[in-house]
């Protein structure tokens, strides 16, 4: 009885720190996305060539080079893809609240993003550029051209601060869904938007109306895309950064991202 108690006691008086024989560490992810064979993974597919919409074999199927790096890693890691299709200013969120294991939608690391996630080897680098209708393209030439104009950015994007911070005097107007800005700029509602170039080349190619505009934006770190994933799980952001390592020297992710590309403007025209 008194070894019984005494042994109650001590085991009580150590919980705070060993949990008396159990651990109080959340698992990592890589563990728990083993066990149960599926990687959930929070995207918003509206940001072609790295993520859109098609229609295949009659349905409706989000693909792009993100999706194709996703699914590739999947079969690597031996699971299988849960995709979650949202707006992307709801895709770090849906992470950070543990409804997605990871995120992956051409996101930037930002200091600010940095404070809640962890951020893998970036996998693609593609400069900003303005993209402006081209009747106005003797008009706008030149940020001082632009001040006092209405220039888009996706809702929730780096290229929101863009606005902001170098293109001073223009007004920001953000939007959810950024083909929707694109039709924006084509109608003239908007003077020009702000997005990376690989993006812009896709739509110029199906807009003939729209054009990159010949106004140099400053290079940053948030030129490099990579994955989000919630603070804590190092075996996971290992396994990733080990495989996007391995895609980009060996050339898969580049051919991702022209594969994608001229399947945008096929299904497009």
């Amino acid at each position: 009885m008194k070894k019984g108690l005494l042994w109650g006691i001590i085991c009580l008086s150590m919980l705070t720190l060993s949990g008396c024989g159990s651990s109080n560490e959340a698992e990592d992810k890589y563990d728990t996305i083993k066990k149960s064979g599926v990687l959930k993974v929070a995207t918003s597919p509206d940001y072609a060539p790295f993520g859109f919409h098609t229609t295949i074999d009659g349905k409706d199927q989000i693909v792009g080079a993100d999706i194709d790096l996703v699914e590739s890693i999947g079969e690597k890691m031996g699971v299988e893809i849960e995709w979650l299709d949202m707006s992307f200013n709801n895709v770090l969120a849906a992470t950070k609240e543990g409804k997605a294991d990871m995120a992956v939608s051409a996101i930037s690391v930002t200091d600010e993003r940095e404070d809640s996630f962890d951020f893998t080897t970036d996998y693609y680098t593609s400069p900003q550029v303005i993209v402006i209708n081209k009747k106005n393209q003797d008009s706008l030439n030149s940020i001082e051209s632009l001040a006092d104009k209405k220039v888009g950015a996706q809702k929730g994007t780096i290229q929101e601060n863009i606005v902001k911070n170098q293109l001073e005097g223009t007004q920001l107007v953000s939007i959810e869904r950024l083909p929707n800005i694109f039709i924006e700029v084509n109608n003239g509602s908007l003077d020009a938007l702000v997005v990376e170039k690989m993006v812009a080349n896709s739509y110029v190619e199906q807009n003939p109306e729209l054009m990159i505009a010949k106004i140099p934006l400053k290079s940053m770190k948030e030129d490099s895309f990579s994955i989000a994933v919630p603070k804590g799980n190092p075996k996971l952001m290992g396994e990733l950064d080990k495989l996007i390592n391995e895609m980009k020297e060996n050339g898969e992710i580049e051919e991702m991202v022209n594969k994608n590309s001229e399947l945008m403007n096929t299904v497009s025209k």
